[in-house]
């Protein structure tokens, strides 16, 4: 589904990633692991088309992403759900129009949303909070409210970047058991932490950077440095 030919990424002199190999399949969950500043979100940023690569090859689903018009860039970015350690919601608009106002902007119909919004937020443990603003929202439900948005053109992948990096123990655990639910109907889940144990604790493939390369990429992973 996803795969990197030797993509190296520099930024004035600096690199970003050096020589990544990789391939992530349909519907495996992945974490991409390492500390700040080792590549972590600048290979996620290839993967949506943010960034070119200085050299090499991102495919998703067998299209070279970079060679994709700027035009269709958000039909290639409705296969791929993204979801922020900041959450990114818009604090003057209730839970449910949050979700709502992405799926307008995606086109959809008044119909669509009306029966899609509930649905997800159900989905997302968040039936009961449909109406709250994101200032009478925990962390954790905040960050459930974003994954829910991420997941409104039914994505083939959700890229999860630092998704508990703001959130307590406890919240984070519910966003992982959330992500890996999430997983398990169908979506390849592609999560960048540095939270050592979470990462020890999934039992999950972990692929390991270091200042731009990867230095390690095992079945069931551990967060080892």
């Amino acid at each position: 589904m996803i795969i990197y030919q030797n993509v190296s990424k520099i930024y004035d002199g600096c690199v970003a990633l050096e020589g990544v190999n990789t391939e992530i399949k349909p519907q495996e969950f992945v974490s991409i692991a390492g500390p700040s500043g080792s590549g972590k979100s600048t290979f996620l940023k290839l993967l949506i088309g943010e960034e070119k690569p200085t050299k090499g090859k991102v495919f998703l689903d067998k299209q070279n992403v970079h060679l994709i018009k700027d035009k269709d860039l958000p039909k290639l970015r409705r296969k791929i759900g993204m979801v922020f350690q900041d959450f990114r919601l818009l604090s003057d608009r209730t839970a449910y129009e949050n979700v709502a106002f992405a799926m307008e902007v995606g086109g959809s119909t008044n119909k669509e949303i009306e029966q899609d919004v509930p649905q997800l937020l159900e989905l997302v443990g968040l039936g009961s909070k449909v109406n709250q603003f994101p200032h009478q929202l925990s962390g954790g439900e905040k960050q459930r409210v974003a994954i829910a948005r991420a997941l409104i053109h039914r994505p083939s992948v959700i890229l999860a970047d630092e998704p508990t990096g703001n959130l307590d123990l406890l919240n984070s655990w519910d966003i992982i058991r959330l992500l890996l639910k999430i997983n398990e109907l169908g979506t390849t889940i592609v999560l960048a932490t540095h939270d050592r144990e979470i990462i020890n604790n999934l039992s999950r493939r972990v692929v390991t950077f270091d200042k731009g390369r990867i230095i390690r990429d095992e079945e069931k992973g551990r967060y080892i440095f």
